[in-house]
């Protein structure tokens, strides 16, 4: 009966803790490279690309 509902309706998501925060069952490493890489590379960080400082960097190109 579960996999009938479930066919019909979907299955509930599985990434939201008890508090119904998203929570990502990743190690603690992959999480501290990802911070490491878009944080400390001013390209890849998504900051540097919007509102005001993407328009100054149009500007001097």
């Amino acid at each position: 009966m579960s996999k009938l509902l479930d066919f019909l309706f979907g299955k509930s998501p599985k990434i939201f803790d008890n508090n119904n925060n998203v929570r990502h069952d990743l190690p603690k490493e992959t999480w501290e490279a990802w911070q490491k890489r878009y944080f400390s590379d001013p390209d890849r960080n998504w900051r540097n690309h919007s509102g005001m400082k993407a328009r100054e960097r149009r500007q001097k190109n």
